[in-house]
């Protein structure tokens, strides 16, 4: 089964975000590039068995399906829905953010 992958406004203003911070504030825009070429393989990757990775454990998540999926230093949070046959990424985030404090702050 393949699944169709969306991304949800604030992943897409994760992926930019990252972007801007190594391009601008970092002044590295080919790693920038590369960080988000690395990122967007992985989220395509999850067209196919979304659900090898790992339940987010925390609720109201958990119940949810709610899964991690890490890409170098960051973690892309998605839900896969094997009835629909697709998989929505919620976040993209660097790992060492407050990721509890970040994910209550998502609409629920």
């Amino acid at each position: 089964m393949t699944y169709k992958i969306i991304l949800t406004k604030q992943a897409d203003t994760d992926l930019r975000a990252i972007y801007e911070y190594i391009a601008f504030t970092l002044l590295e825009p080919e790693t920038a590039v590369r960080q988000l070429e690395r990122i967007e393989k992985g989220i395509l990757s999850l067209n196919e068995m979304p659900e090898r990775f790992r339940v987010f454990e925390k609720e109201p998540w958990y119940s949810r399906g709610l899964r991690q999926m890490q890409v170098d230093n960051f973690i892309v949070f998605y839900i896969p829905n094997a009835d629909d046959e697709i998989v929505i990424v919620i976040r993209i985030m660097y790992e060492r953010r407050d990721i509890n404090k970040q994910m209550k702050r998502i609409n629920q």
